[in-house]
């Protein structure tokens, strides 16, 4: 399977109506209306510009374009990381030391675990983000602001902050098991 076209659909997964919305209309001088009135999945638009050669494998500057003006920095990180690399590693393949700490916070923190997200000063729009895409899950959104936080702060992030952030809100009991 092409390393390329595989990101191009992790992409296009994680993409909501708006930000797909907000592509189309930036892709209005490069496609024609009649044709973008059609696409209704990233899939379809990235489709449609790999015909046309505005996205190749190896030009992917008008996809950095697109991706920074939609302010996807995640997924621009990505399209970084597989120009830099050659493809894309996923998260799961590299070794995360936070994992243990991560798994009991999701498993003691329960609906205040925004205040500890705001905490650790992850913006509102991505924990809106992340609510959106897992709307009726509360562990999972709570992990995954864990990890948009972990990604963000990269080797500064530290679980003594964790620890920090988790005491900052009041959550003594869940900061002593992480220390455990």
């Amino acid at each position: 399977m092409d390393p390329f076209l595989s990101l191009l659909h992790s992409f296009s997964s994680s993409l909501t109506k708006e930000e797909l919305s907000a592509m189309k209309f930036l892709c209005r001088n490069k496609i024609r209306k009649r044709k973008l009135e059609s696409v209704e999945s990233g899939r379809e638009l990235f489709t449609i510009l790999l015909e046309q050669h505005d996205i190749t494998r190896e030009n992917v500057s008008f996809l950095e374009e697109l991706l920074r003006d939609i302010k996807r920095e995640d997924l621009l990180s990505k399209l970084k990381q597989f120009v830099d690399e050659g493809e894309v590693k996923a998260p799961e393949d590299q070794p995360d030391p936070h994992e243990k700490s991560m798994e009991v916070i999701c498993d003691n923190v329960g609906r205040d675990w925004r205040m500890l997200i705001r905490k650790l000063d992850l913006g509102d729009v991505k924990i809106d983000r992340i609510v959106a895409a897992n709307p009726r899950d509360l562990r999972e959104q709570l992990f995954q602001s864990l990890r948009e936080w972990q990604r963000w702060r990269g080797r500064d992030a530290k679980v003594a902050d964790l620890i920090t952030a988790l005491r900052g809100c009041s959550m003594n009991l869940v900061a002593d098991r992480v220390e455990q």
